[in-house]
């Protein structure tokens, strides 16, 4: 079929914005801190320690890693773990340097001043993997009842679990909360990428929390468009791996909470992870929050369609005919979701503009403004507010503007108070204005 002049002009946008995307979200090795969020550098600045002694902590990040990212094969690789895909789970420590004159406390001290006399960038530093999965599909053996899993598999994955709990447990007993913090990268994001921006984020945490990333097999050299659908599917591939870390993860003795952030393209990877999950729990008789301890969901930039988007969010609820704890109860009551989800989004995303032509969709989560709405979408919505908040982001910094969540210092400062302070929008703390529900905008000091 030919394409008339609307549709060869769209393909040409399309790959015009994509190369601009894949140009900025490529430039790697070493990337200056983040803004400090204004949380700590306003009129009234909360501190950024107040659990640990900055003076006893080492200026590094040192961050939990799960990848389903093959190794790099070079021998000269800069990177530990490359753009291809791997069959199976692996697990490490990687940790996230800074100016090596800087000790603890003189980071501290440097990181959340409002205007920087000197960039202080952090690079990548020593990963070390501590364990691998079995590759899947695992092997089944046939018996004369049925099939079941291959048993040295099963002693390798059991081994693998093991360690995983137990490395994730010794870090739980190192931080003052006893909670987890995971991040889930977008698209052309590599390995370093999405460790130094957890770093950043942990950092900014007050470093009081258990932080993780869970790295996928984004970034690939296959072309612009052609890089875009291979990092889309395996986006897809990686849902049984992430599933199954956050599985794992949420079950270990001594952990209260879990907080969960992903950017651009892993949203979409998170949200399906937790719709299986949910799945689970609500056959089960229970919830996602209470089964997994799931209380923050953050779904920053997301590259997703809104009706998608609305399809996986809610998609339990409309569904009266899935058993609930055995049985079918269509009309019963079941656990209410004791958690929030949290969406960070602007019209001034040119990366999800790109993904919009690309896509040919009405329109990206992540680009959902109330102007864009129409009265019965605004409806839908607001009867949404229950569990999810929109909030709108006008200033977008870069060249792109898909960072946003960390920099531009009022959206990092809004995050933080969503997940270190606990607080929900309208009150003290957070840059909001209210909007309408669901919808909240960043507004900056002066226009509080």
């Amino acid at each position: 079929m030919l394409l008339g002049v609307a549709g060869v002009s769209r393909v040409w946008a399309a790959v015009a914005a994509a190369w601009m995307v894949a140009f900025a979200l490529g430039c790697a090795s070493g990337t200056p801190l983040m803004p400090a969020p204004r949380i700590y550098t306003g009129d009234a600045p909360r501190p950024l320690f107040t659990s640990v002694d900055p003076a006893a902590q080492p200026a590094a990040i040192d961050l939990l890693y799960v990848t389903n990212r093959a190794p790099s094969s070079q021998q000269d690789a800069s990177l530990p773990y490359g753009s291809e895909r791997s069959q199976s789970l692996a697990f490490g420590s990687v940790k996230v340097e800074v100016d090596p004159e800087l000790d603890g406390e003189a980071f501290a001290a440097e990181s959340v001043r409002a205007e920087r006399d000197t960039e202080i960038e952090v690079t990548l530093g020593e990963a070390k993997e501590l364990g691998r999965f079995p590759p899947i599909p695992y092997a089944v053996e046939v018996t004369e009842t049925g099939l079941r899993r291959a048993s040295p598999v099963m002693d390798v994955h059991e081994k693998a679990a093991a360690d995983l709990r137990a490395e994730a447990i010794r870090r739980l007993a190192q931080v003052p909360r006893k909670e987890l913090v995971l991040y889930v990268h977008g698209y052309a994001n590599t390995f370093e990428d999405a460790a130094l921006t957890m770093g950043e984020i942990c950092h900014f945490l007050g470093r009081e929390f258990l932080c993780a990333i869970f790295s996928w097999p984004a970034a690939g050299d296959a072309g612009l468009l052609a890089g875009y659908e291979v990092d889309y599917e395996s986006s897809a591939f990686s849902v049984q791996h992430l599933k199954q870390s956050l599985r794992l993860l949420t079950e270990i003795p001594g952990l209260e909470r879990v907080h969960l952030l992903a950017h651009s393209r892993g949203t979409g990877l998170l949200s399906s992870a937790l719709r299986e999950l949910g799945i689970e729990a609500y056959v089960a008789g229970d919830s996602l929050a209470a089964r997994y301890k799931v209380k923050n969901i953050v779904l920053a930039a997301p590259d997703m369609d809104v009706q998608v988007a609305g399809a996986k969010i809610f998609g339990i609820a409309s569904d009266p005919g899935m058993p609930f704890g055995g049985a079918p109860n269509p009309r019963g009551e079941f656990p209410p979701m004791d958690l929030r989800v949290t969406v960070y989004a602007s019209k001034g995303d040119k990366a999800l503009s790109a993904s919009e032509l690309i896509f040919g969709s009405a329109l990206r989560l992540g680009r959902a403004d109330v102007d864009e709405f129409t009265p019965q979408q605004a409806a839908q919505a607001a009867r949404q507010a229950f569990l999810v908040d929109i909030v709108e982001v006008r200033h977008t910094p870069g060249l792109i503007g898909h960072s946003y969540f960390k920099d531009d210092p009022d959206a990092s400062a809004d995050l933080i108070s969503v997940i270190r302070y606990g607080l929900a929008p309208g009150e003290p703390g957070r840059p909001l204005k209210r909007v309408q529900p669901p919808f909240w905008r960043v507004v900056p000091p002066d226009d509080r």
